[in-house]
């Protein structure tokens, strides 16, 4: 049976100048009619976590999330996946910072501007103040980082700064840490605490 990972695989693959065609069958195959384009590992880890919260299986819905490696990529995933290429929907998420490379996209692709929602940072930002500083340093500590966490506190370049913006430079610190977290942070948000970027982009899908 043809999993998602598989489109993934085929995707990125295109993106990098191979051939369409496997990816072309693969989302026939599937029955895709939607693409979620996000910047990262992360992003996709928390979209698949809030969505498996909510008892949604995206794949089964033909939705295909997609992390692309960079908000710069867009562009050329918006053309492969929407109209001018697999003519799927295009959905997506991305950084307030980066929001110029998706406009760009969308408009390269002739795809509708309302399907993408915008993070004022980035999404682990979003994340950290919908819970609260004091509650991502519990999931911290139960998540055994403790001591990196105090490490990284008497670190020169870290003080004096905001808790917020310590904690979200926290997450990126270690290869792996911003998708685990992405995840964990998702579930542990009550329902009301939903980003609405993240809210918006579940209930558009």
């Amino acid at each position: 049976m043809v999993d998602m990972g598989a489109f993934r695989d085929a995707i990125s693959r295109w993106a990098a100048g191979g051939p369409g065609g496997p990816a072309s069958d693969l989302a026939v195959q599937l029955g895709l009619r939607t693409a979620v384009l996000l910047e990262g590992l992360s992003d996709l880890a928390a979209v698949e976590a809030l969505a498996a919260r909510r008892g949604r299986d995206l794949a089964a819905e033909g939705v295909c999330v997609v992390a692309m490696g960079g908000a710069m990529s867009v562009g050329r995933y918006a053309g492969l996946l929407g109209p001018p290429g697999l003519g799927l929907r295009l959905s997506g998420l991305c950084d307030e910072g980066e929001q110029r490379f998706y406009d760009r996209g969308w408009k390269r692709a002739r795809a509708p501007h309302r399907g993408f929602f915008v993070c004022v940072a980035d999404l682990e930002d979003e994340l950290i103040r919908a819970l609260g500083t004091a509650r991502v340093e519990e999931i911290i500590r139960a998540e055994g980082d403790l001591r990196a966490w105090q490490t990284f506190l008497r670190q020169p370049a870290h003080h004096g700064r905001p808790r917020q913006q310590q904690l979200r430079r926290f997450l990126g610190t270690k290869k792996g840490r911003k998708i685990r977290y992405g995840r964990l942070l998702v579930e542990t948000l009550d329902p009301e605490q939903v980003p609405a970027p993240l809210d918006d982009l579940l209930t558009s899908l």
